[in-house]
């Protein structure tokens, strides 16, 4: 569906970006609180082709880099986190199977993802005791000529707002497959069911699949060179969820300028000055919640670079298995850092605002729900000593999976 008042084309200028951004800023805090559900961005979202920024521009994509994608995520991030957490699975969709020169039925993916098309994931299965493993429950069995998928999928993030959804499933003989799949095909149901602490808008719910057709395009076999069977296939996605953390910092950030500014008439009598705005202690806790934005920004930034290093060699068809991991490594550490950042400020935000900052009106509390809802998609300890025993020993970090 497009609509109407954007132009269905690809964002050719800034302020066509500025614009779409700006509109998806209008009343996230209020959304976040009532907990209404954004379908209509998402039109807007189509309708820009945001989702083809990866995409060749000979291909009708923008032909960004990772560099210049991760500037985005941010910037939407600090409009609202939840559509751009949302789009986490779509971008790396993108990256699988609609600009990877070898993936299968390339040119039917790019095509649609060109055409605005958005698309969803649902992997995750509570059976299973390895979170982030590869044994499902969920079968893709033959069927004629193509398949038959069945099977329960939860924190299916941004399929409820996509036009087809990648499901994960064990084919036969134990080969694990994605299938892609539209989202209004018979027996795809999708539930808003995700009642998280934050990130409440992102359709994390529950992908529900029952005798669902796959045609035999739709199904792809993973390999140690297609879809999930390389290592540090999942470097993008995790960069991305750091990269919406960074956002949500920018957007404390904006908001601790914002509360300041506001506190004309009412100071504590005992401050150093007469006003908020004056006071050199608040003052400093927003340049220092600022200067903590810049660098979450610098260090998502900089690990975008290295992941940039790595489409440059497997564009050419190499392996790069020792770039990969270096990307790996980035993502890692930027994590560790912009996670630490982002809740500590999220929190220094009220120090600048005072008690009536918490107000449930104002819902500031978002900031700080919706980062630790994010940090918690991986636990920084686990990532700290991967880091811890890389340096120590040489061990590789973890190659598959969540990492």
């Amino acid at each position: 569906m497009i609509a109407a008042g954007l132009r269905a084309l690809p964002l050719e200028s800034a302020d066509d970006l500025d614009a779409l951004i700006a509109h998806i800023a209008e009343g996230a805090a209020e959304r976040d609180r009532d907990r209404v559900m954004p379908f209509d961005l998402f039109d807007r979202i189509r309708a820009s082709r945001l989702g083809a920024l990866r995409l060749p521009k000979a291909e009708g994509g923008r032909g960004a880099s990772f560099r210049e994608l991760l500037e985005v995520v941010i910037r939407l991030a600090a409009a609202d986190p939840n559509v751009a957490h949302a789009l986490r699975n779509h971008f790396t969709f993108v990256e699988r199977h609609a600009r990877a020169k070898n993936a299968p039925n390339r040119e039917k993916w790019a095509a649609l993802v060109a055409s605005g098309a958005l698309f969803g994931l649902a992997n995750t299965e509570l059976a299973s005791p390895a979170i982030g493993g590869g044994a499902f429950q969920t079968t893709l069995t033959p069927d004629g000529d193509g398949w038959r998928l069945d099977g329960v999928k939860y924190y299916s993030t941004g399929t409820i707002f996509a036009d087809h959804v990648l499901v994960r499933a064990a084919g036969p003989e134990g080969r694990n497959a994605s299938a892609i799949v539209p989202t209004d095909r018979e027996g795809v149901e999708t539930v808003d069911d995700w009642d998280g602490a934050g990130q409440r808008l992102t359709g994390s719910g529950t992908t529900h699949l029952r005798n669902v057709r796959v045609e035999p395009d739709e199904a792809i076999f993973d390999t140690p060179t297609v879809g999930y069977g390389y290592a540090y296939h999942n470097t993008l996605a995790q960069l991305i969820v750091t990269g919406v953390v960074a956002g949500v910092l920018r957007n404390v950030r904006d908001d601790a300028v914002a509360l300041l500014k506001s506190r004309k008439d009412r100071h504590f009598y005992y401050a150093s000055a007469g006003s908020a705005a004056e006071d050199p202690l608040l003052q400093q806790i927003v340049g220092e919640i600022s200067a903590a934005s810049f660098a979450a920004d610098a260090t998502v930034l900089a690990a975008a670079d290295a992941l940039e290093a790595v489409a440059e060699v497997r564009d050419r068809g190499l392996p790069g298995a020792e770039v990969a991991h270096r990307a790996a490594e980035a993502a890692a550490k930027a994590k560790l850092v912009v996670d630490e950042l982002t809740l500590k400020n999220a929190s220094r935000l009220f120090d600048v605002g005072g008690a009536s900052a918490t107000k449930r009106a104002k819902n500031l509390d978002r900031h700080w729900r919706n980062a630790r809802t994010l940090a918690s998609h991986n636990p920084s300890a686990l990532k700290a000593r991967a880091l811890g025993a890389y340096e120590l020993t040489g061990e590789p970090l973890p190659a598959l999976g969540f990492f």
